[in-house]
């Protein structure tokens, strides 16, 4: 199947476009967002050279599922998904950082554990702790928004002293991702699933703050199965684990972490194609619905602009 990386629409009304990592992003009359989730995928802040049949659908899909799941807490950007790969929205000034939110002491978290830190974010973790282990409470553990490379750790003082984000508007977001947080693990729990950690962002709009972006995909939060975990903690074995870093493991078994002169691995179609099989089996595990491809000899491209062209034409 082809790998939609790249795209050049020129819609209705369309006043600019941005293109980040996975995303190409059309303004649209300084109002309203366009967002085409591509194909294209990232590890340790590189764009891989090789698109991934079906993960932008995917992302998008259920993205749109907890977006809409969660619009009772927090408004959010989404007023529509015209086409699986697409989502149009408010277009919002974003807050420079992002919102992380841990409740197990995985990934960055327990590497900066392991390496003798006890503080992250200004946040305090118990001493004895081990890999994958739940905190008592979740912890916040927010990132600035780099511009290029990588984003940092920051800490809420550092966020309100530096005029980042008001201190108001951030313990609304800090409150807003506590209970999206909340609210995603219920979900996850009903699939058999822990949520363990994920990241959310934010933005305002005629002074009303909104949920942007994606929120629970597999890009942009780690689950675990919930059948086992316990034991594989009293062991010490690796947990089993539905997001993208099974990518990033096999980059890294392969001498890629994305520092300077290391190359990326050769993406062979049996690997591309296997990246697409686990992303499906992400979807399917995480919604409890059936993936639907698109028809093998659908126009996707065409698709996508017929369908957005149509929505805009009619509802905006």
């Amino acid at each position: 199947m082809e790998a939609i990386v790249k795209t050049d629409f020129h819609f209705p009304g369309q006043t600019g476009k941005y293109t980040g990592k996975v995303r190409d992003v059309y303004d649209i009359n300084g109002e309203y967002l366009v967002m085409v989730v591509t194909d294209r995928i990232s590890a340790f802040d590189v764009i891989l050279p090789e698109g991934i049949p079906c993960k932008g659908q995917i992302l998008n899909q259920i993205a749109a599922k907890f977006l809409d799941a969660t619009a009772d807490l927090v408004p959010n950007w989404k007023i529509a998904t015209p086409d699986p790969m697409v989502t149009v929205g408010h277009r919002c000034e974003p807050f420079k950082v992002e919102m992380v939110i841990r409740g197990y002491l995985s990934g960055h978290a327990w590497r900066e554990y392991k390496a003798g830190k006890r503080t992250i974010c200004g946040v305090e973790m118990p001493d004895g702790m081990v890999e994958n282990q739940k905190f008592p409470e979740p912890i916040i553990t927010p990132t600035s928004k780099a511009a290029e490379g990588h984003d940092e750790d920051i800490s809420k003082e550092e966020i309100i002293a530096s005029g980042l984000v008001g201190r108001e508007d951030y313990e609304k977001i800090e409150e807003y991702t506590r209970s999206i947080y909340k609210r995603g693990t219920e979900m996850a729990a009903q699939r058999g699933l822990i949520l363990v950690d994920t990241k959310y962002e934010f933005g305002k709009k005629d002074g009303q703050i909104y949920l942007m972006d994606e929120i629970h995909t597999p890009d942009s939060s780690r689950y675990f199965y919930a059948e086992g975990y316990e034991e594989r903690l009293a062991k010490g074995e690796k947990q089993r684990q539905l997001s993208k870093e099974f990518v990033r493991e096999w980059l890294m078994v392969n001498g890629f972490q994305g520092q300077a002169g290391q190359k990326v691995p050769e993406m062979t179609p049996e690997i591309v194609n296997g990246i697409t099989e686990r992303y499906i089996e992400l979807y399917e595990n995480i919604t409890g619905e059936r993936f639907v491809k698109p028809a093998e000899s659908s126009d996707i491209l065409k698709r996508m602009e017929d369908n957005v062209t149509a929505f805009l034409k009619s509802a905006l």
